[in-house]
């Protein structure tokens, strides 16, 4: 929490990087069946559900804001997004532009899987 003249307010968790995400998800690869016991594997999945549900909302905010939509992803759960493909297209990045946000690069993939046609 910051104290800000009197006020209480929440301290904005900073943002998870790509390169943090993978660093985090090679641990976890590397410890096998006891990466099930890992805070850290609920982590990463709550980044990239936050970041998808983030996208939706934003594609459906354009939506009713008459905006044209940055991309046109089909229906929730038809997407066949996995977590191979998120882990593939992420080591995908070169090392210097994994410095972006996991919701950055969850948007650019999704922009360029379902572009509006």
């Amino acid at each position: 929490m910051l104290v800000l003249t009197g006020a209480l307010l929440p301290v904005a968790a900073q943002a998870m990087t790509v390169e943090t995400f993978l660093a985090k998800a090679k641990a976890l690869q590397a410890k096998g069946p006891f990466a099930l016991a890992s805070s850290d594997l609920a982590l990463l999945r709550d980044e990239v559900k936050d970041a998808g549900a983030a996208y939706r909302a934003q594609i459906e905010a354009d939506r009713l804001a008459g905006k044209k939509p940055r991309a046109c992803p089909p229906p929730v759960g038809q997407a066949k997004i996995d977590s191979k493909v998120v882990m593939a297209e992420f080591e995908a990045l070169p090392p210097a532009k994994r410095k972006v946000s996991v919701q950055s690069a969850f948007y650019a993939m999704m922009d360029r899987r379902f572009p509006c046609k």
